[in-house]
């Protein structure tokens, strides 16, 4: 899958947002982390009105989901007349099993081709290797956001900081605080996201949570593996989108009115 055609455009916008805050990077705090944390919010901006709708049908969901374990109860003994029912039931409440697609069908490519631009900066924001390894790359604990976070440079320690990340000196490896928190984060999204999905039956259900755990094992390992700017970006995405569900999920007082 070649995104060059999304990837170009998202490294121009992260070179103009870093041209900008150029004047406010500091020793942990680079100007560079910044314009990954505002793109990042701009992405997610941008796609703010697929995403409220996909999070309202999830709210419609949780508020269907008595009536179809209702259903179930009284016709789990025929497929065929649940499934009628069930569709009957959406088209009352106005409800599209599949709308909570598109936003996650737009992201996917999204976020492959924001992991071009993290890849390879030098090529899509700012077009240079030598002008991309002069800049300051730091984010807090971590030195260099090119770098997977565990990476320990030759070097040894500054001011208790390793040039990849915290030291446990007892292992000589850096503590990945950005991979535990994308895990986290990641896990929370997945259970908000699980409580919208329709009531099935204990096996579906045993299996949705089993994926809900794995997801996160997943996230972490691939967050040991890529560039610390990967991370960065998934940590504000889903924190971008937690708030966003919080906030959509909890904003009706009267669960009817959404059904509209």
């Amino acid at each position: 899958m070649n995104l060059n055609f999304i990837a170009k455009p998202m490294g121009m916008l992260v070179k103009l947002l870093y041209d900008m805050v150029s004047v406010l990077d500091t020793e942990y705090l680079s100007a560079y982390a910044i314009s990954i944390i505002l793109s990042t919010i701009i992405f997610k901006l941008v796609i703010l009105p697929l995403t409220i709708k996909q999070t309202k049908s999830m709210k419609k969901m949780q508020d269907l989901n008595p009536k179809i374990q209702e259903l179930q109860e009284k016709y789990g003994k025929d497929p065929q007349t649940l499934q009628r029912k069930q569709m009957e039931l959406y088209k009352e409440a106005n409800y599209s099993p599949f709308a909570g697609c598109l936003p996650m069908l737009i992201q996917f490519p999204i976020l492959i081709a924001f992991f071009y631009v993290i890849r390879s900066p030098e090529v899509y924001v700012f077009q240079n290797q030598e002008a991309y390894n002069l800049i300051n790359k730091a984010f807090l604990w971590v030195n260099d956001l090119s770098f997977a976070e565990n990476h320990v440079f030759d070097g040894g320690l500054i001011n208790g900081l390793s040039m990849g990340g915290m030291v446990l000196p007892f292992i000589g490896a850096a503590v990945p605080i950005l991979a535990t928190i994308s895990a986290l984060t990641t896990y929370l999204t997945s259970k908000m996201t699980m409580a919208g999905q329709p009531a099935g039956n204990e096996q579906a259900m045993a299996t949705q949570k089993s994926m809900n755990m794995m997801m996160p094992v997943m996230i972490f390992v691939f967050a040991l593996q890529f560039p610390a700017g990967l991370g960065l970006y998934w940590v504000v995405s889903n924190v971008f989108q937690l708030v966003q569900q919080y906030v959509i999920m909890h904003s009706s007082k009267n669960p009817k009115e959404e059904l509209k």
